[in-house]
């Protein structure tokens, strides 16, 4: 009766066993799937960030020679250290995107600021959880050009009609439109002697903004 009794127990504790195996192998392929959506969203993120700072890299290169065409005319420089007049950043930040696997759906571009979203090209593939084989994952980021210089703005009043301006003096400065002088350009803990008629040893890109992604 004992032998009896302790073999029906186990076959009676079989199909239990096949029950747990089969409970922890779904709960690890769960897990799985979950951890190949994981991947999928930390690519999609990875091109939205590459994607933001293109764009936003890509404006600083614009605001940058817009500086440098414009040095000898101070007038303007406020305009641009505020990133007015850049064109289209976003055609660098869908290429960017392409480089990640990834296609832009989304480029807003402000002052200064620019936000882009991407989707990954790849879907999260075929898992336990039904229609992953079909998703694909959206993530967006924002990137944000930081002017680092600052500069006392020329104050010119108009001069009135048939007033003869005298002749600069050589030791005075550079002149520039509209009488007075280039005004020092301080960037961080740097002061740049700026000189109309000299191209060499200007503060580059690197020196006139920052570009990173906003927090």
């Amino acid at each position: 009766m004992t032998r009896r009794r302790c073999l029906g127990e186990q076959g009676q504790a079989f199909p239990i066993y096949i029950t747990v195996v089969a409970g922890l192998l779904f709960l690890a392929l769960a897990y799985l799937a979950v951890g190949q959506a994981s991947v999928n969203r930390s690519g999609a993120q990875t091109a939205a960030d590459a994607a933001a700072l293109a764009a936003a890299q890509n404006a600083r290169k614009q605001l940058t020679d817009a500086w440098l065409q414009d040095l000898a005319d101070p007038a303007k420089w406020g305009d641009i250290f505020e990133g007015k007049g850049v064109q289209d950043p976003c055609w660098r930040a869908g290429q960017l995107a392409a480089q990640n696997d990834a296609d832009l759906t989304l480029c807003d571009p402000g002052l200064l600021r620019y936000t882009v979203e991407v989707k990954t090209n790849k879907p999260v593939g075929d898992s336990v959880v039904p229609g992953t084989e079909n998703i694909r994952s959206t993530e967006s980021a924002t990137a944000v050009v930081e002017p680092l210089c600052t500069f006392d703005p020329p104050d010119h009043e108009a001069e009135p009609p048939g007033h003869e301006t005298e002749s600069p003096d050589p030791e005075a400065g550079d002149p520039v439109p509209g009488g007075g002088e280039l005004p020092e350009l301080t960037c961080g803990e740097k002061v740049w002697p700026l000189h109309a008629d000299d191209d060499t040893g200007l503060p580059g890109p690197d020196d006139l903004f920052d570009v990173h992604l906003a927090e």
